[in-house]
This record gives structure tokens, sequence and C-alpha cells, in this order.
């Protein structure tokens, strides 16, 4: 979605990815989808890493999914430890350091009917989740272009927001919708 919003080529594999490059408001920017299992993103960060003068802690946001929020939320981060994604861990490998923005999309718990959240993570989506993701997507597509522009604080000051008890949002930092 990023790319055809931004006027971006297509999508062209490069190593362990699959890359797109242009710019954004006048800002250099690589779409980069590794192409590796989740596990083993890694190889495809330090692939990047060798090819470009990438500093992680101002040049690089990741996305992930995250079973520990709910779904339809997500939130960001200027660094930290990987929480038990093993995607983060094998990014945190690769570069050597906690300290790079992360932007966790959450797609919560698995249901209590199954055992291995591997199955519950590559299971197709039901047309209700479909339906929940795409009402996120502009939303999310703000934040990056937020994190983009202006950097990650001022990303998670604006998108970083917990759902009060009455449904009204309270400006806290801890959830985002």
């Amino acid at each position: 979605m990023l790319r055809e919003q931004w006027g971006l080529p297509k999508f062209g594999r490069d190593g362990p990815a699959l890359v797109s490059e242009g710019t954004f408001r006048r800002h250099r920017v690589s779409l980069f989808k590794p192409q590796t299992f989740m596990n083993r993103s890694g190889e495809a960060v330090t692939a990047l890493r060798r090819a470009t003068s990438l500093d992680p802690t101002v040049d690089l946001l990741v996305l992930v999914d995250d079973l520990a929020l709910p779904r339809g939320t997500f939130r960001l981060r200027s660094m930290g430890s990987a929480g038990g994604h093993n995607g983060l861990a094998s990014v945190e490998q690769a570069l050597g350091t906690q300290q790079y923005a992360r932007l966790r999309i959450g797609i919560g718990p698995p249901p209590d009917d199954i055992d291995d959240q591997a199955e519950f993570v590559t299971a197709p989506f039901e047309p209700e989740e479909l339906s929940e993701f795409a009402e996120l997507l502009p939303s999310l597509v703000d934040a990056v272009e937020c994190w983009v522009v202006d950097g990650i604080v001022t990303a998670m000051n604006r998108f970083n927001r917990r759902i009060g008890t009455e449904g009204e949002d309270r400006e806290d930092g801890q959830d985002v919708r």
C-alpha cells in the first residue's frame, strides 16, 4: 500500500528481500520486504546494512505482527527488547542493538482452541479480521509517514494512545487503536 501511495516503483529482488526505493516528501525511502522466514529476518537486515549506510537508530522502522496487542491496535516504540518475537530477536541479533524503531501491529492472542502460535500467525485472516485491518490501514500509513517526516518521538506522541473506559482516547502513550 505504501509503495503505491508514494508512487514508488515495483518491488525488485535484492538478495534475501524485495525492495522499492524512491522519495516521499523529499525524504529518501526504501521499502524492504524480507523473503526469509520471519525468525530469520535478520539475514535480510544484514544484507541491507552491507549495501547502505543505514543507522538503525534513525533510519529503520520495522513493522511486525504482535500477539500481545489486541487485534486492530498498534504501538510504536523507539527501542526495546524483542519481547518474545522471533523476527525482532533476529533483527536485534543482526543489528547488534535493540535501538531501532518498530511498529507492532496487534493480531491478538490465539483462540483457546489453537495451541500452536505459529499455526495462528500463519493462518489466513477471517473476513471480519480483514475488515478490521482494512479499517486500521489508514492509521498505520499515517503513523509510518509521520515517522518518515518527523521521527519516532513525534510519531509515538501522536499515535500511541490508550482507549479510555468509555471509548474516549487518553494520551498516556500505552496502546494505539
